[in-house]
């Protein structure tokens, strides 16, 4: 007789086998992380704020964080949640009868952690914002360019950004923030 044998999948992240500090810049995968494309006229903010466990910002290039949560604001009705911890604000947000659009885009998107004293110059190598700290404090956020790709930038500390690309060009930003390091 056969035995049956179950066998599970775990899935790979897009830069799993990705890892480099060059000229004092770090350059690391983010952890896994839940994300979700959210679009709420004004009118709904509150309630889904109480359901998300944080205010959900209203002011341009801005960010909210809560817990292992945030929160960036992407347009005057759009943001994009990010929960790294044990959170699913899929889940959360499943109940909240304010209409909206709460999609998963966990797997769409992949996050680079850039640090060291000179990210902002490696990543301004590819993307034209002024990322000094006083155009770009702690917290700011935006959907920006890195080389010929789209991402959202996350400023999380003084010397370090979370940068979000979609998967399929996760190991193009890599490469590029990479090569960009040497440079510095």
């Amino acid at each position: 007789m056969v035995e049956a044998v179950a066998i599970t999948a775990k899935r790979r992240g897009a830069l799993d086998h990705r890892s480099e500090a060059i000229n004092g810049v770090s350059l690391q995968p983010a952890k896994p992380a839940r994300r979700v494309s959210l679009r709420v006229r004004s009118d709904g903010l509150a309630p889904l704020s109480l359901a998300l466990g944080l205010d959900l910002p209203s002011k341009p290039k801005t960010s909210v964080t809560a817990n292992s949560r945030s929160a960036l604001w992407l347009g005057p009705d759009e943001w994009l949640v990010i929960d790294d911890g044990e959170g699913d604000p899929i889940a959360d947000l499943a109940g909240v009868s304010v209409l909206h659009s709460a999609v998963d885009v966990s797997h769409r998107n992949a996050a680079i952690i850039v640090s060291g004293e000179k990210a902002a110059d490696v990543i301004n190598a590819g993307c034209p914002q002024d990322l000094g700290l006083q155009a770009f404090p702690v917290g700011a956020c935006s959907r920006t360019v890195l080389g010929k790709i789209e991402i959202v930038l996350l400023r999380t500390a003084p010397d370090t950004f979370r940068v979000e690309c979609w998967r399929s060009f996760a190991d193009y930003a890599f490469s590029y923030l990479s090569d960009a390091a040497r440079g510095v």
